[in-house]
């Protein structure tokens, strides 16, 4: 077991690659903390851990608000008494985020609010709980287009991924001789509910896949494998690393025919 014995908080565990990974990092010997704002279907996701014998339990929370950022990882140190990796996973994509012109200015603060301000919570009381343990993994969710510009525009969405880009990089060096490592996953194009929902029209898709040299969209459960490997001690030296996990959509040029 990869992750035998640690504690992982994951939020967005509700769905997606959160829940993927709670599954997956519950199978591999931890014991999860979900983290959601959806009550009922966050305990979905800790019923199903549960009942395939893994140890598990759920937490609601706005990780917007630096209340229930800092209530998440106390309850997980009261439940299982340690934090070893952290998983700052939840984010939005808002169907009216767009260019700069049309973007609305309460999209933009809501988007950065959760995308960017939670991964920064995450990480202000996720941190101190980490170095009472010894060390840990935090384990920052990204984007591909926090390096490439989208070719849908989500002006908002893409601006609040490349902060966390830049906010996990300077941490990683921050507290790296503290056995805290940071790295970012940078995902491509997922198959998931919440691209679907924005791209919403087949003229959508094909217009990101066309880039994607696989030539398909990517599932929550390989971006979960790529976050056991940055939660377990196989990359214990790895820090400071924008993670991709993209179908090659960041190495293309030209689109192969």
């Amino acid at each position: 077991m990869r992750l035998k014995d640690k504690v992982a908080l994951i939020t967005g565990a509700s769905g997606g690659i959160g829940k993927e990974t709670a599954l997956l990092f519950a199978k591999e010997g931890a014991k999860i903390v979900a983290v959601d704002l959806n009550e009922e279907i966050g305990q979905e996701t800790v019923n199903e851990v549960t009942s395939n014998g893994g140890e598990a339990i759920f937490v609601k929370a706005d990780i917007s608000k630096a209340a229930d950022c800092e209530n998440m990882v106390k309850q997980a140190e009261e439940k299982f008494g340690k934090l070893n990796v952290m998983f700052n996973n939840a984010g939005i994509m808002h169907s009216d985020d767009g260019d700069a012109e049309s973007t609305e200015e309460s999209i933009w603060d809501l988007t950065m609010a959760i995308n960017l301000k939670g991964v920064f919570l995450g990480c202000k009381y996720g941190i101190p709980a980490l170095r009472r343990a010894g060390g840990g993994s935090i384990i920052n969710t990204a984007s591909f287009v926090a390096i490439l510009g989208a070719a849908t525009s989500q002006v908002a969405y893409t601006a609040s991924k490349g902060g966390v880009l830049a906010f996990s990089r300077e941490l990683a060096v921050i507290h790296a001789r503290e056995n805290i490592r940071v790295n970012s996953l940078c995902p491509g194009p997922l198959h998931t509910e919440l691209l679907m929902k924005f791209l919403d029209t087949e003229e959508k898709k094909q217009r990101r896949l066309v880039h994607i040299p696989m030539g398909r969209f990517g599932y929550a459960k390989e971006m979960a494998d790529a976050a056991l490997y940055l939660a377990s001690d196989e990359s214990s030296y790895m820090t400071g690393n924008d993670f991709k996990v993209d179908g090659g959509i960041t190495a293309a040029y030209v689109t192969p025919e």
